[in-house]
């Protein structure tokens, strides 16, 4: 799904990224896990060939960059990121937003197909917003139009699914509502490999099957979730004395 090879970022003679490796199978979900400033958005830049590295080898869907046409790679990958939230016309209808996906534009400006309408309507039903088909979009609270830029992403049938910090914003409540939608998501049969932008622990599910740990820019760790996120590799990574709780296979963390 995804090949890197010693990929090197450089912006103003600093390094962003510094000889970062890393592998993505089929049937794989990953969290990706940094502090701000470890490198976390420029990593999905180059995977959506937004940035090209200084350096380095990138393979995404078995297509190697500066081989393939980007602007098509990008329509079979879903992107959900505070940078588009706010994108849309308030006065688009969620309906609209939603079959937007289809052609991965801002805007619906080309002619829908009435399979479309029917695939858009069942992802909202999936997503339980199926009440909010005729809401303007710029009226829903924060968690709705989460689940809406879900239901947009997926409207391509995307082969990975790019959630960037998607519960920025959110209160607990709309938090775990919106995390349980994704782990639905993240069963369904033929869906997309996952990659879940976070910082904070507790937000990675225990569909997560894999972590890469990123800090300052490079790979702290990368592997199977379950051997990763315990006390010692997480003080290690943050640099201070955790202690860690397991609830519902989740990861909870607390200074010591």
């Amino acid at each position: 799904m995804i090949k890197m090879e010693h990929v090197d970022v450089l912006r103003n003679k600093k390094f962003i990224l510094k000889d970062v490796s890393w592998n993505v199978k089929k049937g794989e979900h990953w969290s990706i896990i940094g502090l701000n400033g470890s490198g976390k958005t420029t990593l999905l830049n180059v995977l959506n060939g937004y940035i090209y590295p200084y350096r380095g080898k990138v393979k995404v869907l078995g297509k190697e960059f500066g081989k393939t046409n980007l602007q098509e790679l990008r329509k079979e990958i879903g992107l959900v990121s505070s940078s588009i939230k706010y994108e849309f016309h308030t006065n688009d209808s969620v309906l609209a937003v939603v079959l937007s996906g289809k052609f991965a534009s801002l805007r619906l400006f080309e002619a829908v197909e009435k399979k479309d309408v029917e695939l858009a309507r069942n992802l909202l039903e999936f997503l339980h917003i199926p009440h909010l088909e005729d809401e303007d979009y710029g009226v829903l609270s924060q968690g709705e139009k989460q689940r809406v830029l879900i239901a947009r992403a997926l409207m391509a049938e995307p082969k990975i699914l790019v959630l960037d910090e998607p519960c920025n914003g959110l209160d607990v409540i709309a938090r775990e509502e919106l995390l349980k939608f994704i782990g639905k998501v993240a069963v369904k049969e033929d869906g997309p490999t996952i990659l879940y932008v976070t910082h904070h622990i507790e937000e990675v599910l225990p569909v997560f099957t894999h972590s890469l740990l990123l800090k300052s820019g490079t790979v702290f760790v990368a592997g199977e979730s379950k051997e990763l996120l315990n006390e010692e590799s997480l003080s290690t990574f943050f640099g201070r004395t955790l202690s860690i709780q397991i609830e519902q296979d989740r990861t909870w963390l607390a200074l010591k």
